[in-house]
């Protein structure tokens, strides 16, 4: 396998750590090097998250350099066109149409971009935009959304469908595992 460069980007509390914990899982169980790197916003909740996720025969190091990005995993609108500019070229962009207000849009001190995905769409060719806390909902819990989210970047990668639902058992608390493996499928189907 090629190296391939992520970037799984959200707001605390989305599930964007236990996202990128999944997909490490599954490059480990595959035989890969994987290195990650979490970066935490202000708040545990509602401040920016972003996580480096490297994968390949060899990783020398966890970090996503702008323009190195092969796929950026957006599960709010905002940080998907925040984080843009670390998308190579030729990448790709996953995408939950979740809007979370930040801050300072909250206390009218600025507004919440108009029409971000279209945005997103004029600067990158290749954007897939799903509403998947509306999918997770539809799977028994919104916030599986990030799980519906892996279902659509395993569509991306070159691993076998059982080795994502053994990281997914490895990590989803056994109480949630049916509805994550439901948000998952749907995912898959995106």
């Amino acid at each position: 396998m090629n190296n391939i460069n992520l970037l799984l980007v959200g707001v605390g509390g989305q599930g964007t750590i236990l996202a990128s914990k999944v997909l490490a899982e599954v490059a480990m169980q595959s035989g890969l090097d994987v290195k990650m790197s979490e970066i935490h916003g202000m708040a545990q909740r509602g401040g920016s998250v972003v996580t480096h996720v490297k994968i390949g025969s060899k990783v020398f190091s966890p970090l996503v350099e702008k323009g190195e990005a092969d796929i950026i995993m957006a599960f709010e609108q905002l940080e998907a066109l925040r984080w843009l500019d670390y998308l190579k070229p030729e990448g790709e962009v996953l995408v939950s149409r979740q809007i979370i207000e930040p801050v300072p849009v909250i206390l009218g001190k600025a507004k919440y971009p108009d029409n971000i995905v279209a945005e997103v769409k004029k600067v990158v060719s290749r954007v897939i935009a799903v509403d998947a806390v509306d999918i997770a909902g539809d799977c028994g819990n919104p916030k599986a959304s990030n799980v519906v989210m892996i279902g659509m970047l395993a569509q991306k990668l070159d691993f076998s469908r059982e080795v994502w639902i053994e990281a997914l058992r490895k990590l989803v608390p056994p109480a949630l595992l049916q509805i994550n493996e439901a948000a998952f499928e749907k995912g898959c189907a995106c």
